[in-house]
């Protein structure tokens, strides 16, 4: 065998390989794909190694040292990747699964996950604590303030108060699972609710770069395909159903800035989409406003 350009060609054809322009640039550009899969994979273990470590020296600067970390799953490819990099840390991690009327796939998928992790990593524990009764009494305690929306939040906001209970029980710190483009993009997130956490390891990132991630991290085939959704909803819809964008969009909105004039309809409707969701939940990413009293009245 001859090594050209890191791919290997049989002794026997590469006379033949030499003269034929046409091979060299297939050979070419499969070597350009190699070398630009390495440099990806070559990142995420970069991102790996950095976020475990980031985690880490976060525990460790508090003033009382947090022992535990605790993660909610969903069974989507977001906290399945922060589960995986809370486990990587050596630290004790409880991943928890806290379904209220959760669609069976969605459930079963957060199930394979903790079981793909108690058999990879010995610091696990994992726990089932179902909220569907609470959840129902919070609707027939609350059925005068009736609100579709709210009631999609209040699930968010029940499952952030059991994984706080967890860690203050534990000495812990419960860790987000959002990423770039909901956290610090168009805000698609519950305000107290997931949005409610201790530390965001992945909010960094996109969400093309978390699935490229969850592929380094031999993250379950199914829950890699499967179609993100904040599973705040009995109709199984999908986060693309409600933003009307795919994430790839969302991504490419965030980055733009050049004119407008040439793109197409579809571009301009994804910008359009961004900037009005960016807009109405940009509370969510800005600090409470405080009501500063003047120095001469106080």
């Amino acid at each position: 065998m001859i090594n050209y350009w890191m791919i290997s060609i049989p002794k026997s054809k590469y006379e033949i390989f030499i003269k034929n322009k046409d091979k060299q640039i297939e050979f070419t550009n499969k070597y350009q794909k190699r070398v630009k899969r390495i440099e990806i994979d070559d990142r995420m273990i970069i991102y790996i190694k950095d976020i475990k470590k980031w985690i880490l020296n976060y525990c460790k600067s508090m003033s009382n040292e947090a022992k535990s970390l605790v993660v909610g799953v969903s069974g989507g490819i977001d906290s399945s990747v922060v589960s995986t990099l809370c486990a990587m840390t050596g630290k004790k991690t409880f991943v928890v699964s806290m379904p209220i009327q959760q669609n069976k796939e969605q459930y079963n998928l957060s199930l394979k996950h903790q079981e793909w992790l108690k058999n990879n990593y010995k610091n696990i524990e994992t726990f089932v604590i179902p909220l569907d009764n609470i959840f129902k009494d919070f609707q027939i305690a609350l059925s005068n303030f009736n609100s579709l929306h709210g009631f999609a939040n209040s699930r968010a906001r029940l499952r952030m108060a059991t994984l706080y209970q967890i860690a203050q029980s534990n000495n812990g710190l419960v860790v987000g699972t959002g990423n770039k483009v909901e956290d610090f993009g168009v805000g698609f997130y519950t305000k107290y609710g997931d949005g409610g956490v201790d530390l965001s390891p992945i909010a960094d990132l996109t969400k093309s770069e978390i699935f490229t991630l969850g592929k380094q991290l031999n993250i379950i085939e199914a829950i890699q395909t499967a179609a993100p959704t904040d599973g705040l909803w009995n109709d199984n819809r999908t986060d693309e159903d409600q933003i009307g964008a795919t994430y790839p969009e969302l991504e490419w909105a965030m980055d733009f800035s050049l004119e407008e004039n040439a793109l197409s309809e579809r571009e301009k409707e994804v910008l359009k989409i961004y900037r009005h969701l960016r807009k109405v939940n940009l509370h969510k990413m800005k600090e409470i406003p405080v009501c500063n009293i003047p120095e001469e009245l106080k």
